[in-house]
C-alpha cells in the first residue's frame, strides 16, 4: 500500500468517527457554553448581573442586561439547534467582539493586571474567529443546497 493511500484510509477512518453530528452538536454546545452560563447566571441573580453591567459604565443598566440575558441565551440556541445559525452566530461574534473591547482592555490596564487582560483579549477574538466560522459554514451549506445544479 502506498502512503497516500494509507493516509486516505487513516482519513476516512477518522472522519468516520470525529465528524459526525453528535461530535458537531458538540463542538457548537462547547462554542455557546460560556453564553449559555453567563445569560443563566445573569437571569438568576439579575441584580449582581445589573451592578456587572453598570460596572462597565452602561447604562440604563436593566435594560442593557435583559438585552444581553435574551442575547446569550437566543443566539445560543438559534446556533444548537440549526434555526437561523447563521444570524445566532453573527450576533454572539459581534456581541462577544463588542465586550472584549469593553471589558478586555489590556492597553489601559496597570502590568500586573495586563497579562491577564491580554490572554483574555485575544481569547475572546478566537470565540468571535469560531461563530465567524459558524456563521460562515452555515450561509454557505445554504446557498450551496439552493443553488441551480446542486442537487
Amino acid at each position: 500500500m502506498n502512503t497516500i493511500h494509507a493516509r486516505s484510509d487513516f482519513t476516512t477512518r477518522l472522519a468516520s468517527v470525529f465528524a459526525t453530528r453528535p461530535v458537531h452538536w458538540l463542538a457548537l454546545l462547547g462554542l455557546c457554553a460560556a453564553y449559555l452560563q453567563g445569560g443563566i447566571q445573569k437571569a438568576m441573580d439579575l441584580g449582581a448581573a445589573t451592578a456587572e453591567t453598570a460596572h462597565f459604565g452602561l447604562a440604563p443598566a436593566g435594560p442593557i442586561t435583559l438585552a444581553t440575558i435574551v442575547l446569550e441565551l437566543g443566539a445560543s440556541l438559534l446556533i444548537l439547534l440549526g434555526f437561523y445559525r447563521w444570524l445566532g452566530a453573527i450576533l454572539l461574534a459581534g456581541f462577544t467582539l463588542m465586550a472584549t473591547f469593553l471589558a478586555n482592555r489590556f492597553w489601559d490596564a496597570p502590568v500586573p493586571e495586563r497579562f491577564m487582560l491580554t490572554n483574555a483579549f485575544f481569547e475572546h477574538l478566537g470565540l468571535v474567529g469560531g461563530f465567524l466560522l459558524v456563521a460562515w459554514y452555515d450561509l454557505r451549506s445554504r446557498v450551496a443546497v439552493t443553488q441551480p445544479g446542486s442537487g
